[in-house]
């Protein structure tokens, strides 16, 4: 796998090279910053994976992540952001502007070579899978599959503000320290009677519309500085800043709204009539590791319970009109 490391110091380069070299089947390449990483990605199209220094002078790693996932050869090319700052605002925007992890400095060489071997599964699972990103009518980004897609297999939806991989989604929340996540919930909202439309639409379709309402979700949670990721069976994990002040009926209402006014269509034409609904939220505090994996899973399964109860609730009222 080809490497690209991008640091203004001297010595963290050197350092790289030296570990780099340590690991089989690895090639690395460097830049200085990130005129030169423009550069050097220019001269080097067969880059396949980044280690990116989040602060450096002028353009900055989180700016330069940006500019790689806007480059379609690099899209999804595995980019570890390097951090001697465990402040939560810049691994934040880090993530947000498309990394997929990161890395702590001084670096360990255990994790460094399991990342790097993680990241060269990734990419090799993808090859092998024919995975590849195609364009939505509404300018997303949606990965596809040479196979089949099942309704409760995710997918990644590139180019939505704080819509992330699920990948990435899971090392964000691991890593973060307990006192980051401290105020941070996770909640799952879920499309009702997804299995229906899953049935109806194509499979194109279905990609274009998960998309389309991951924007829809995205703009209506911009003000708690969210982070989500679709999860398959047409439902999204959400994490949330101080996500406890969302009043989830009045989220919901609004969500709705905004939806309905999208006016969504399948390409045959006819219109979609959409309805989201909020799950029970998931605190994060004191939750580091594989217990903050488990509050993803809970969230999803509270929002598609909260989706099932809804539909009973919807039989049970249309029931006793028929019985009155």
């Amino acid at each position: 796998m080809k490497i690209l490391a991008v640091d203004d110091d001297p010595f963290i380069l050197e350092l790289l090279v030296s570990l780099v070299g340590f690991l089989d089947g690895h090639e690395l390449v460097t830049a200085t910053d990130a005129i030169d990483a423009l550069r050097v990605m220019e001269l080097n199209p067969d880059v396949e994976c980044f280690l990116v220094d989040i602060q450096m002078p002028g353009r900055d790693g989180i700016e330069l992540c940006r500019d790689i996932r806007r480059d379609p050869r690099f899209a999804r090319s595995p980019v570890m952001m390097l951090t001697a700052m465990a402040d939560k605002d810049h691994i934040d925007r880090a993530f947000a502007a498309g990394a997929t992890d990161y890395i702590n400095k001084p670096f360990d060489v255990a994790e460094l070579s399991e990342q790097l071997e993680l990241a060269s599964w990734r990419i090799t699972s993808r090859e092998i899978s024919h995975d590849r990103l195609t364009q939505t009518p509404s300018g997303h980004m949606v990965s596809e599959t040479a196979g089949p897609l099942a309704l409760y297999q995710p997918f990644e939806i590139h180019d939505v503000d704080g819509v992330v991989t699920l990948t990435a989604l899971e090392n964000y929340i691991t890593k973060l320290s307990r006192n980051a996540l401290y105020g941070s919930s996770v909640v799952g909202v879920t499309l009702r009677e997804a299995d229906r439309f899953f049935a109806a639409l194509s499979e194109f379709d279905f990609r274009c519309l998960m998309a389309d309402l991951s924007e829809a979700l995205s703009d209506e949670l911009a003000h708690f500085n969210p982070l989500l990721s679709y999860v398959g069976s047409g439902t999204f994990v959400c994490i949330l800043e101080d996500g406890a002040r969302l009043d989830a009926q009045r989220f919901t209402d609004a969500l709705n709204l905004s939806i309905h006014r999208m006016d969504l269509h399948a390409s045959t034409g006819e219109r979609l009539h959409l309805r989201m609904c909020v799950g029970e939220a998931v605190r994060l505090f004191w939750r580091p590791g594989q217990q903050a994996i488990e509050c993803l899973s809970r969230a999803h399964a509270n929002a598609e319970a909260e989706a099932q109860r809804r539909e009973r609730d919807l039989d049970a009222f249309w029931m006793l009109e028929r019985s009155a």
